[in-house]
């Protein structure tokens, strides 16, 4: 029998990762090329047109919103050919008909008067401090001083004829982001494959930046690696946690499955070829490589399931609107499937790992606080399969919890919302139900906000069984507990808890300077000396200090511990104070902790001088 269950659209509360822009060594942070730029006539709005066609209009040029209709179109400029060029292959126009000001398009943005002698508005050094080429330029009706260009890297303003520029990339929606390669969880950044190369989420900053570790060839290599032993052009692939099982799925709707890493794939494809569909993704459970999804461009299915290692694959489309899937993803547990489509985001929920009736599936729309009428390009969820994150085309990344978070019980980490064992004295996080009591044996746990249970001290592992008393009933959970389970707690986006020692403030926009002292809010230190009653907060002064050795390390160089202790006004909580040593090399840097050799998440901070 299916299990269906409907989440409503408007209860989806996404929040924006990350700006549409990255940073640069420019005059700000670029996004992707625009073609166009005008100003209304009476100078009250400023439209921008995409690469891809898309026009938007800003009043306040910073937020950016989709033209409407009967927006004005860009007015005709008037071809000229002046007397000198200052670079051959730069266009040249005058913007009025009867004006004998002219404007040169190129590398730089050029202006001249009587075509002989020109300004270069844009140089530095021979470079451009607005990046790629221009294709458009527009004065303001109402201000002959304030120019606005577009060009490769966006759209650039100035307000002082040219003498300086400034970005109005950041809320821009035009990030052609094409995949997300990772998601920000337990103190890792976001990672994303896009137009401008693959990118990572500056730690506590809204701004993307170049990310090099990551080759944005890895994909086109594999597939052609794979379709030379397939006899199709491979679109899409997938791996199994262990490597061993590879599916490839191609740009005319097969898809084939290896058991021997990709080394070799059977020559029967289990999905025969159908005109006009194009294998866009696939996704293969981590726990049972036998459980797969694919996600299809093109008329017909554009969802389809194996559970049986690829002998057979059930359409999911029932309920699905017509439209192009381009990525999917699953939580196994609860049987959640989430689709990114042209017609944005939804799912449903089956047994994914039976054979079960697939027909009558119910999907529901995610879309509903996401920017209007936006092509969905990827989903993904967080390692944890607690956080949903989708890729909308031009808009960048957005996340939100998972819907499928109410639909069964489930305990995490209360750090970094991972699976990671707790340890005596720390917290759980309780996620699907509210819980109005939970005992362990005849023993009370404290529980706050019906969510979070913390670890009684005295707990002794590998489990402990758990009652949990909820409005459907009382339910029973085995808790791995070890001895010590370091994490550092991290927000929704993967920004850590650090505080600097001497204000006791949060680190402003996660930068640290060298040679400062940091407190580093931590879960799961276990034990501490003298014996603390959970559930009581410990004193200012002299609070209980961690039984356990715990080391930090940044970008793995040990970092002097000037204690480790429960923090003072938090109940389980502990505090690692860390003293940053001088650094020669400044930027962004992984910080860990580890107690008796158990390492905590890594996050990364940004050092300063």
């Amino acid at each position: 029998m299916v299990a269906v269950v409907a989440v409503a659209s408007a209860q989806t509360d996404w929040r924006r990762v990350g700006a549409s822009a990255m940073e640069s060594n420019l005059a700000g942070p670029v996004t992707g090329p625009m073609v166009s730029v005008w100003y209304a006539a009476d100078g009250s709005f400023l439209y921008a047109r995409t690469a891809s066609g898309k026009t938007f209009q800003t009043q306040d040029f910073e937020n950016w919103d989709p033209a409407p209709a009967g927006a004005p179109e860009p007015p005709k400029t008037f071809p000229r050919e002046p007397v000198r060029k200052p670079e051959p292959a730069a266009r040249y126009l005058a913007i009025n008909a009867n004006s004998q000001e002219m404007w040169g398009l190129g590398r730089q943005l050029y202006r001249s008067d009587d075509g002989k002698s020109w300004q270069s508005l844009t140089g530095y050094k021979s470079e451009s401090v607005v990046g790629g080429r221009i294709h458009s330029v527009a004065v303001s009706p109402g201000d002959p001083n304030q120019v606005v260009v577009a060009n490769e890297d966006g759209v650039w303003r100035s307000m002082d004829g040219g003498l300086t520029w400034a970005s109005l990339n950041l809320l821009l929606p035009n990030l052609s982001v094409q995949r997300i390669v990772s998601t920000p969880s337990g103190g890792h950044s976001a990672k994303i494959l896009t137009g401008l190369g693959a990118l990572e989420l500056v730690p506590g900053t809204t701004l993307w930046r170049p990310y090099p570790a990551l080759s944005p060839q890895y994909d086109a290599l594999k597939k052609q690696e794979y379709s030379g032993k397939v006899p199709a052009v491979v679109s899409a692939f997938a791996e199994s946690s262990d490597g061993r099982w590879v599916y490839a799925g191609s740009e005319d709707g097969r898809i084939w499955v290896s058991v021997d890493g990709g080394a070799s794939f059977p020559p029967n494809a289990a999905l025969g070829a159908a005109a006009g569909h194009r294998v866009e993704r696939l996704w293969v459970d981590p726990a049972d490589k036998m459980v797969a999804l694919a996600a299809l461009s093109g008329e017909g299915s554009h969802v389809l399931r194996t559970y049986n290692g690829g002998i057979s694959w059930d359409p999911l489309d029932s309920g699905l609107p017509a439209a192009a899937a381009n990525s999917v993803t699953a939580d196994q547990p609860s049987g959640a499937v989430y689709v990114a489509t042209d017609k944005g985001v939804y799912w449903t929920q089956f047994s994914l790992e039976d054979a079960v009736q697939t027909t009558n599936l119910t999907w529901t729309n995610l879309s509903g606080r996401l920017p209007p009428q936006a092509r969905a390009v990827d989903v993904a969820l967080d390692p944890a399969g607690v956080q949903l994150y989708v890729a909308l085309e031009g808009h960048g990344v957005f996340g939100a919890p998972a819907p499928h978070r109410a639909t069964g019980l489930r305990l995490v980490n209360a750090a970094d919302y991972s699976t990671r064992p707790a340890a005596p004295g720390s917290w759980v996080s309780i996620l699907g139900e509210k819980v109005n009591s939970v005992t362990t044996g005849a023993q009370p746990l404290p529980l706050w906000s019906n969510s979070q249970i913390q670890v009684p001290f005295e707990a002794v592992g590998p489990t402990v069984s758990l009652a949990l008393e909820t409005a459907s009933g009382t339910t029973t959970r085995d808790l791995q507990v070890l001895p010590v389970s370091p994490a550092i707690f991290v927000g929704a986006d993967g920004v850590p808890l650090i505080l600097d020692a001497d204000s006791g403030m949060p680190l402003e926009g996660n930068v640290a300077h060298s040679g400062q002292r940091l407190q580093v809010l931590v879960n799961g230190l276990g034990k501490v000396r003298p014996d603390w009653p959970t559930g009581m907060e410990p004193p200012q002064e002299n609070p209980p200090a961690v039984v356990a050795r715990v080391q930090a390390y940044l970008d793995g160089s040990e970092a002097p511990v000037a204690r480790a202790t429960l923090a003072p006004g938090y109940v389980g909580y502990y505090v690692v104070e860390v003293q940053l040593p001088p650094v020669a090399n400044y930027g962004a840097m992984e910080l860990y902790l580890t107690a008796d050799g158990h390492e905590s998440n890594r996050v990364q901070i940004v050092i300063s001088q």
